[in-house]
């Protein structure tokens, strides 16, 4: 007689256990994988770069919409869209603009009319008053939106 079990629970026991398959490793196993690895961290440290340079250049923008909101004369915000253009634009090009060239200046580069009449007078008046809101808004606009090329 064989030594072959008749039953089923017989034929379940008589089975044996396989080998433990050998671990597969998470490592990639071709170079793409690392250059692509090192691509995308390269791309994201760029990316990291630009935005903090971006930031650095635009700190102006900030510091001169933070003056805006605290400025209680027309000659303030004129001050501080001085200052502003400054840091933007070469002194060349601003320091010398007064009156409608300055108000032109600061149209032609911005996407917003100003107030001519507020503005070249603000510096010059005896008792300054608190800015228009047309010139307000036209400040505010100016900062946000001029394309200087700042450093």
């Amino acid at each position: 007689m064989s030594d072959a079990p008749d039953t089923l629970v017989g034929m379940i026991d008589a089975l044996v256990e396989p080998a433990a398959p050998v671990p597969v490793s998470l490592m990639p196993q071709t170079w793409g994988w690392a250059v692509l690895a090192l691509a995308v961290v390269g791309i994201a440290g760029w990316l990291i770069l630009r935005r903090a340079r971006h930031r650095h250049a635009s700190a102006y923008r900030r510091a001169a919409l933070a003056e805006l909101e605290r400025a209680g004369t027309a000659a303030d915000v004129a001050a501080i869209l001085r200052r502003a253009a400054l840091v933007a634009y070469p002194r060349a090009d601003v320091a010398g603009l007064i009156g409608t060239d300055w108000v032109a200046f600061l149209s032609r580069t911005g996407s917003m009319t100003f107030p001519p009449e507020e503005l070249t007078r603000a510096p010059y008046v005896a008792e300054p008053g608190p800015p228009s809101p047309d010139l307000r808004r036209a400040a505010d606009q100016w900062l946000r939106s001029h394309q200087g090329r700042a450093p």
